[in-house]
């Protein structure tokens, strides 16, 4: 059985980016008012009156960077909720934790898109999840195909990263 895990924005790219985004601006942290946010810091929702920042994200161009390949067209950067200072990441055991022992994925609490990619980061797919009870099943599909490296979690109404799922 094939296990994964969702991982957050890494704490060193999240460093980077509270100073300086992908898209080459200074961060703006804020108070939030509401809560509510999708935090990729720690992949839970913000809390009334938490200073968060909203910043410019380029996932594949980062993991591009790390593994030597060109993310060509896939290329691309887009807004993403954190922290407006180090706050430990997910919290506890099983906070956005996808390994099939009943661990709970963050943000599954409405429909979301699945989006696959292969090691150079080429999609190879992706898949409308609308139910919390389907995304156990979609990311055993997903990762069924040997070819997949990760997964992508994205919001379907504005298409933003939520998350990055890779195997364990």
């Amino acid at each position: 059985m094939t296990t994964y895990s969702a991982r957050p924005v890494p704490p060193a790219v999240l460093k980077e980016l509270r100073e300086r985004d992908d898209a080459g601006r200074p961060a703006v942290p804020f108070t939030d008012s509401e809560g509510g946010a999708p935090l990729r810091c720690c992949l839970r929702r913000g809390e009334p009156g938490e200073r968060i920042a909203l910043v410019s994200y380029a996932p594949l161009r980062r993991r591009a960077a790390e593994t030597g390949t060109d993310p060509g067209a896939y290329d691309e950067q887009g807004p993403v909720f954190v922290h407006a200072r180090e706050c430990g990441g997910p919290r506890g055991a099983g906070s956005g934790d996808g390994r099939p022992d009943g661990a709970v994925l963050p943000f599954t609490d409405t429909h979301r898109v699945l989006r696959r990619h292969a090691s150079d980061g080429r999609i190879l797919g992706g898949r409308l999840v609308e139910r919390a009870d389907r995304f156990r099943e979609a990311f055993a599909a997903a990762f069924a195909d040997p070819e997949v490296a990760l997964v992508h979690v994205r919001a379907v109404e504005y298409g933003c990263f939520l998350y990055e799922v890779r195997r364990d």
